[in-house]
């Protein structure tokens, strides 16, 4: 009389599927028991104990390599095994928290990437009249600033409020913006390009305190990268910003460069 059941009997009372039983034995988590004299492999009480043992500490979160050894442990053993397993969980948890929270900042828009200080200066520009494809633009120099050059990002937000504040510079900055439907070598850009240098020379708050100026001269590449942002579609902006830098350059100012 053949004693056990099957691997498929074993596996729907342990409330897993064969292949995971398979998998199980692969692992060495437990042993395939002997065949009986039709060749089939029997499951006695003792290996359908042994699989919900395996099966309860998987779904409760011990991975499948470290089964073994917590099955095998002393009750001391078990207990610092299941506690180390629970403190894992719990970090996995607040981790999945904070994703879910991303997500959810996602959804509502640009939080995730900026602070609100951030975003309440890009609300402004458009307050004041700038097109929105330039608002994006300096929504994108904004993320990469807060990713490239982190220290000097709340400095970089000071310097945009007091540019904002200053009424002549936010009629310069829309002429500028302007200057992309221009010809490439419109000789009213090299006239921006001096009145923009003329003017943050007469208003040098507009060019950040020292200590900021200092922060940007020491991470070159970063600020090459942010301040070029899309000069490969917005070639004039980008011949524009190079004669404001030289002019400002000729002045003393240490704008970064390579």
């Amino acid at each position: 009389m053949a004693y056990g059941v099957t691997i498929g009997q074993a596996a729907t009372f342990a409330g897993v599927t064969v292949k995971t039983v398979r998998h199980y034995h692969k692992l060495g988590l437990i042993e395939e028991p002997p065949r009986d004299r039709s060749g089939y492999r029997r499951y006695s009480s003792d290996e359908l104990l042994r699989l919900v043992q395996i099966r309860t500490l998987a779904a409760a979160g011990v991975p499948l390599a470290e089964i073994g050894a917590v099955l095998e442990a002393d009750a001391e053993q078990f207990d610092a095994a299941i506690a180390d397993v629970r403190r894992r969980l719990t970090e996995r948890i607040a981790e999945l928290t904070a994703r879910r929270e991303t997500l959810r900042q996602l959804a509502e828009g640009d939080r995730a990437l900026l602070p609100d200080r951030a975003l309440d200066l890009l609300h402004r520009m458009s307050e004041l009249g700038f097109e929105s494809d330039y608002v994006t633009t300096q929504r994108e120099a904004l993320v990469l600033s807060l990713a490239l050059v982190p220290e000097g990002f709340d400095g970089f937000l000071t310097l945009l409020e007091r540019r904002l504040d200053d009424p002549g510079y936010v009629n310069l900055a829309k002429r500028c913006w302007e200057t992309e439907t221009w010809q490439p070598d419109d000789p009213c850009i090299e006239e921006l390009a001096t009145a923009v240098a003329e003017h943050f020379l007469a208003n040098p708050t507009l060019l950040g305190d020292p200590t900021d100026l200092r922060t940007w001269s020491e991470a070159v590449p970063q600020y090459r990268m942010i301040n070029y942002h899309r000069q490969d579609r917005m070639p004039v902006s980008a011949r524009l910003t190079a004669l404001i830098e030289a002019k400002l350059r000729t002045a003393g100012v240490p704008v970064p460069h390579q």
